[in-house]
């Protein structure tokens, strides 16, 4: 596509940051998309696919991780604010029973301290029995096994917390499963029933599911390439594409592309979903320190936001890692100038770098202009 020639100069710039991650091996292709008022743009480096030497292109499918923790959040919040549920409604209210016999007491973890990760809830994807079954080729025992949400919420409630509730963040799976396991109690529908209903259909994200069970992503899509968390930097890049979601869902289960990821942060941002009340609780934040999560970032309710940026603007949103994906979407709190994008491969400190390079590029000061770019 042809770039305007007031984006050329952050086009060039941006397109040699993609170039540079392929070309130091950090993944097999990566893409950005950038919206900025009525003004989109695309770019893309590297392969879809290493045999057939297929390019990354528009419109890809691809797992998000933990970006779908802000579509959680959002069709929490648009629950509270019909008054189907409260963020200090607790777990014991909505779910009695389930902590019982175990370290937590649900008559004191609310409704936000899920959604602002400060429950204290252990991570179930940390229990090293569970996270050794996802390494190397047990994983690949593992990827078409079903698990039930309490199985999962279960295999937690084995550990202690990792403080009292509301004291201190820490970064946990558990959370967005009681979350969601609360909506279902409150609306009597699956929580994927209640997603499509009030967030994807609404803004008509066609491109986004939450698809559990169904192990093959529905349209055309990047092979998604992983290492299965060994411990081997050198360690093959394996086909992770294919997998039940059911260790995901609502934490991270959801497929998506740079498109819709532009359209929904854009309408959160903007107070397109949410009512005000609503809104000013999912942009409270809390603090990340000392939780050896991402620095110079605080948490919301499903969102978060990055603050130091070499530009000093700070900047709204979420991203998520899963076997062979990794994706970032970013944007300005008004929701008209947002940044998206996705690499085929692990999470990677030199891609998350990269994703924070073209964000300084975006929302920094302009650039010299230079004839525009095209491709």
């Amino acid at each position: 596509m042809t770039i305007p020639n007031s984006l050329g100069s952050n086009y060039e710039a941006v397109q040699r940051i993609l170039d540079n991650a392929v070309s130091s091996g950090v993944t097999p292709g990566i893409v950005t998309e950038v919206w900025k008022g009525d003004t989109r743009w695309f770019a893309s480096a590297g392969k879809a696919d290493i045999s057939t030497g297929r390019e990354r292109a528009p419109e890809e499918l691809f797992r998000i991780g933990s970006a779908a923790k802000a579509f959680t959040a959002a069709t929490t919040l648009k629950l509270v604010g019909e008054g189907v549920l409260s963020l200090d409604d607790t777990v014991a209210k909505w779910l009695p029973g389930l902590l019982d016999d175990s370290h937590y007491d649900g008559g004191k973890i609310t409704l936000r301290q899920l959604l602002n990760q400060t429950s204290g809830a252990f991570n179930f994807s940390m229990d090293p029995e569970f996270f050794a079954d996802g390494q190397g080729e047990a994983w690949y025992e593992r990827r078409f096994k079903v698990f039930t949400p309490e199985e999962l919420v279960r295999i937690a409630l084995r550990h202690p917390p990792y403080n009292a509730p509301g004291e201190a963040f820490r970064y946990s799976n558990t959370q967005y499963y009681l979350a969601a396991m609360m909506v279902e109690k409150a609306t009597g529908e699956s929580y994927g029933d209640v997603l499509d209903r009030l967030i994807l259909r609404p803004l008509d994200l066609t491109r986004t599911s939450l698809p559990t069970t169904q192990t093959v992503i529905p349209g055309p899509h990047p092979v998604h390439y992983s290492r299965l968390h060994s411990e081997d930097p050198a360690a093959p890049l394996r086909d992770a594409t294919e997998s039940n979601e059911t260790t995901a869902w609502s934490a991270g289960g959801m497929i998506s592309s740079t498109g819709d990821l532009l359209t929904f942060f854009s309408a959160l941002c903007s107070g397109r979903i949410l009512k005000p009340a609503q809104m000013e609780e999912m942009f409270t934040t809390v603090s990340t320190d000392g939780a050896g999560w991402l620095p110079n970032t605080r948490y919301g309710l499903g969102v978060w936001v990055e603050q130091k940026l070499q530009s000093g603007v700070p900047v709204w949103g979420n991203g998520g890692a899963d076997y062979g994906t990794f994706t970032l979407v970013m944007g300005d709190r008004d929701g008209t100038h947002m940044v998206a994008g996705h690499v085929n491969t692990d999470w990677s400190p030199q891609a998350y770098e990269a994703f924070l390079a073209i964000l300084d590029i975006e929302f920094g000061p302009p650039l010299p202009n230079v004839s525009p770019a095209a491709k």
